[in-house]
């Protein structure tokens, strides 16, 4: 375990953890927080991204990896415009573009290239 405590944080299986990771950090400015395998295996790793910890793992018989749609982050970051290009731009397919939402927030999502979709999202101020 890190060194932070979360007590709820997503575990994400994926077709590959280390390429999933690779993407992460470069698309979403991550940081690489643990990897632990067995074999060839990656049974769990921990990324901190958008001031949160995601778990992944490389899928396998018990958790695969999703077929489809997968599990949905919402993000928070100040420049959510920035980081859906940049995650468009490396492979990823917008859901819904970067607009301002009726629930306040100014967001849009993407599904990444192992299934999952993020809400990448800012508060906006009220008016």
């Amino acid at each position: 375990m890190t060194g932070m405590s979360y007590p709820v944080r997503p575990k994400l299986p994926v077709p590959s953890a280390d390429a999933a990771i690779a993407w992460y950090v470069r698309v979403f400015d991550a940081k690489p927080l643990q990897r632990h395998t067995a074999g060839k295996q990656v049974v769990h790793a921990e990324i901190e991204v958008f001031g949160g910890v995601v778990a992944l793992k490389d899928g396998d018989e018990f958790d695969p990896a999703p077929d489809g749609r997968g599990v949905l982050v919402e993000a928070d970051t100040a420049d959510p415009d920035r980081y859906q290009q940049a995650a468009l731009d490396a492979g990823a397919i917008s859901v819904f573009p970067v607009a301002d939402q009726d629930y306040g927030a100014r967001g849009g999502r993407i599904r990444d290239p192992f299934g999952h979709e993020w809400l990448l999202q800012t508060p906006m101020p009220r008016s």
